[in-house]
């Protein structure tokens, strides 16, 4: 089962509170993806936000020029966030994040996720930098990465 304490450790949800992290529990999901199984795969339509709880995903992005992908980050400390494409227009996962490990996260169903945080625009705003904050850094591994390839 999936409490608001649960989703107080993850730097996501730092400084939400109680009642509004009460209130994204109701539809938080446990999910368990093998060794090599895709959590979610690129180009799809992005309609979750992913909680790293235990695991390690590598996020794959292809190449055009080439038949093989990158790996652009990894994502193994536990409480980690990965699909954030799920609450950012156009709603396409931009990576493909595969597991090196079995892994246990928390999947968010993206809509109900965002009704929740209109409706708490304080919880939002927050959550939201924290969003571009993991966008940035991905912006920032992505770049390097592919800068290895060439």
């Amino acid at each position: 089962m999936i409490t608001k304490e649960t989703l107080a450790n993850f730097e996501l949800f730092k400084g939400i509170s109680a009642d509004v992290l009460e209130d994204v529990t109701k539809f938080c999901e446990d999910v368990f993806v093998q060794k090599d199984g895709f959590v979610f795969r690129e180009g799809e339509l992005a309609d979750k936000l992913h909680l790293l709880v235990k695991g390690s995903i590598a996020l794959r992005v292809n190449l055009t020029s080439r038949p093989d992908s990158v790996t652009v980050s990894i994502v193994s400390r536990p409480n980690q966030t990965l699909g954030w494409s799920g609450v950012v227009a156009p709603n396409h996962y931009t990576a493909s994040a595969i597991c090196e490990e079995d892994s246990h996260l928390i999947a968010i169903p993206a809509d109900k996720f965002m009704q929740v945080m209109e409706a708490h625009p304080d919880a939002g705003f927050k959550v939201m930098l924290r969003i571009t904050e993991i966008i940035s850094d991905r912006l920032r591994n992505s770049r390097q990465a592919l800068l290895k390839t060439l």
